[in-house]
């Protein structure tokens, strides 16, 4: 397995998103932080360890990958992909 995958692809494997599409455009309007650097391209490499921070409708997400994804599967599975560093929130589509 890669340690490394492009940014709109593991937001889609994740369940952050419906999909890929809304992941690029996620990312292309300026909703989206890796280790707390704005990043303008969905093709952006991220890797173990690096904290996302996601707006979205009206929360913010803050998480920490702790795996790859190869697919994208149930939330059970896409769960494993993340922590959630946010205190007591939740985070499923």
């Amino acid at each position: 397995m890669a340690d490394k995958q492009r940014l709109d692809k593991w937001l889609w494997f994740a369940r952050v998103v419906k999909t890929r599409t809304l992941a690029a455009k996620l990312i292309l309007d300026g909703h989206v932080r890796v280790n707390a650097q704005r990043i303008e391209t969905p093709a952006k490499a991220v890797g173990l360890g690096d904290v996302l921070t996601v707006a979205l409708e009206g929360r913010v997400a803050v998480l920490r990958i702790v795996g790859i994804g190869t697919r994208r599967g149930p939330f059970n599975e896409a769960r494993l992909l993340f922590e959630d560093l946010n205190a007591g929130d939740k985070l499923g589509s």
